[in-house]
């Protein structure tokens, strides 16, 4: 059991797709709640989260824009679609014992905050979480890249993204026996060996803010909390090897 967060602040990325566990498309509720705990586990350690949540388990903008919608549309499509995320997040959060907020980058006064900086942080030095909804609420830009930003405005000591598997690899391990897994990878390395990890922009903005990137599997039971305290099986990307 981790006892010493390593971090005093992160920023946890996950995808749309991490909340349908068994599911096709749309929100598996025990998936979410067993998210929530897992960050409630880390709030009990003494760091503050926040979270970007995407919107791909409910609609993804580029099928759409491929289906012959214009790609700005679809991305509005997408933003909005991350809104319910986020309020399936919150609530689960609240059922975990937790204080949560919702902030929106696209104005929706009714349902949740508009996304301030500065009270953004003041909820998380009162200990809540903070779930931003809408990306960065511009078209064209993805969700990992509102996760570098608003992890670079929240000054986080770290950026986790959960995915799928337990790291990078140089493969998919789903589809590929002999895919490589790193432990540790530089920035650069991810940008020219072309690693799908992040997009381009969002590790680039991570580099220039100094921000770590620390790659582990949301649905290792557990693992978030032994990432925050830099254990566990994880793969961070820094400046240097």
């Amino acid at each position: 059991m981790p006892s010493e967060p390593r971090y005093r602040r992160v920023l946890l990325k996950i995808s749309g797709e991490a909340l349908m566990g068994a599911r096709q498309y749309g929100i598996e509720p025990e998936t979410v709640n067993r998210i929530a705990h897992e960050v409630a586990e880390v709030v009990r350690l003494g760091t503050q989260v926040c979270l970007v949540v995407g919107g791909g388990n409910i609609f993804r903008g580029v099928s759409g824009a491929a289906n012959g919608m214009e790609r700005a549309t679809a991305d509005y499509m997408g933003m909005l679609a991350t809104v319910m995320n986020a309020l399936a997040l919150q609530g689960a959060c609240e059922e975990a014992g937790l204080h949560s907020r919702v902030q929106s980058a696209i104005p929706m006064d009714t349902v949740c905050e508009p996304y301030i900086r500065r009270r953004a942080m003041r909820h998380m030095e009162k200990g809540r979480v903070v779930i931003f909804a809408a990306g960065s609420g511009n078209p064209f830009f993805t969700t990992d890249t509102a996760a570098a930003l608003r992890a670079s405005e929240m000054e986080c000591d770290a950026l986790l993204k959960g995915t799928m598997v337990d790291g990078v690899y140089d493969a998919d391990p789903k589809k590929v026996d002999s895919a490589k897994r790193f432990d540790r990878l530089t920035y650069l390395q991810v940008v020219s060996n072309d690693l799908k990890v992040m997009d381009h922009s969002a590790i680039s903005l991570a580099r220039e803010n100094g921000i770590p990137i620390l790659v582990f599997s949301i649905h290792e039971p557990g693992a978030f909390a032994e990432v925050v305290c830099g254990r566990g099986r994880y793969t961070i990307i820094t400046e240097e090897e």
